[in-house]
């Protein structure tokens, strides 16, 4: 199966649409084509145009291999606690519309890691989106904790979802902003997007 082709939906399955963020069902039958394969999900647009996000438990019903309990422990980190670990766990977490994780997108505002007075370590993550009414937040907010909360030493995640201050492109790592196509800001001329 190749990115882009239309597959028919093999069982009913539960989704998210993007932006709005609300869960959704999508029937057996539906048509849809794969428009993103990044992190722990599958980005999915309809014949008709609504995209959603469908987690990797169920892409048996895409017609691809599930994902397995045994790939998730893969994928969790193991060895001494490191703050490259945290950030490397973030680079994992991907906006369901721009194929950027969202370090490189200038979504994560602030990441603090403590230690716990019983033990353990403490991690608090300030984020935001890149549209201040974008349904995603609380999915992509479950999404941080989830995979920071695998962590060694970890024992607690709290992630807050702010807009203040807005985003801006101008956040993004240079290498986001050349895989998006915006032009780099080079002496004061502000960020704009290059038509292909």
């Amino acid at each position: 199966m190749s990115m882009g082709q239309l597959i028919e939906l093999k069982r009913e399955c539960e989704a998210i649409a993007i932006p709005s963020g609300i869960r959704r069902v999508i029937p057996a039958g539906t048509m849809l084509r794969i428009s993103q394969v990044l992190g722990s999900s599958y980005t999915v647009v309809s014949e008709i145009g609504y995209m959603c996000r469908i987690d990797a438990k169920d892409a048996d019903a895409l017609g691809l291999p599930p994902n397995t309990d045994a790939q998730e422990q893969r994928e969790t980190p193991h060895g001494v606690f490191s703050e490259a670990m945290v950030w490397d766990q973030l680079k994992t977490v991907y906006d369901p519309e721009i194929p950027v994780n969202i370090v490189d997108l200038g979504l994560i505002y602030s990441c603090e890691v403590t230690a716990r007075e019983d033990g353990g370590k403490k991690i608090n993550v300030r984020m935001s989106m890149t549209a201040p009414g974008c349904g995603m937040g609380n999915v992509l907010r479950a999404d941080v904790e989830s995979k920071l909360s695998r962590l060694p030493e970890v024992k607690e995640v709290n992630v807050q979802v702010v807009f203040d201050p807005p985003w801006h492109p101008g956040l993004m790592s240079e290498a986001a902003r050349l895989q998006l196509g915006f032009d780099l800001d080079i002496g004061g001329i502000p960020l704009t997007r290059i038509s292909r």
